[in-house]
């Protein structure tokens, strides 16, 4: 299959040939001459290789650390979950679930802090982004949930976490 280049300025007049049997992208000159080609592993490997990084995309105004804690919530028809919290900040945290609730989707939250595992802390927030598989940014699947209602001495206790995490980090670096 040819592709005409016909609004770059630059390569107006050069085509892109692929082929999926040998998985190669040829560009070819004004002609029709080949001028050089790719494999497909190397053009997915160079568009990884400039995506940008989960958390540049994300709106996240504060800092967040990786922490391992429990977490109950419940959706607005009710339903129940208790999983694992992968990370968190005063902003939000992340649920580690197989199954993420779709984005948008409202909750009613109790979060434990390492500090005090036995005490629960209330909170409501919004699944604000979906890691459905593991990918490199994200080590397990799951869902990103914008904090919407948080007490703030609740939030407080959040970042004074946060601030101990990112300290420990320094110091050890």
């Amino acid at each position: 299959m040819k592709y005409p280049v016909s609004s770059s300025l630059r390569h107006k007049g050069k085509a892109l040939e692929l082929d999926p049997t040998r998985e190669l992208v040829t560009l070819l000159g004004i002609n029709g001459e080949p001028m050089g080609n790719l494999s497909w592993d190397f053009v997915i490997d160079q568009i990884l290789a400039y995506r940008k990084p989960m958390a540049s995309r994300e709106a996240r105004n504060e800092p967040r650390v990786t922490l391992t804690f429990r977490i109950k919530y419940i959706t607005p028809d009710g339903q129940q979950f208790e999983s694992r919290a992968g990370g968190i900040g005063g902003g939000g945290l992340f649920i580690e679930s197989l199954s993420p609730l779709p984005v948008d989707t409202l909750l009613a939250l109790e979060f434990t802090l390492p500090e005090s595992p036995s005490e629960w802390l209330p909170a409501k927030g919004l699944v604000a982004w979906v890691c459905p598989k593991a990918d490199q940014y994200t080590f397990s699947p799951g869902m990103g949930v914008r904090f919407t209602e948080i007490d703030p001495e609740v939030r407080n206790r959040v970042l004074e976490v946060v601030k101990k995490s990112l300290q420990t980090v320094g110091q050890a670096a």
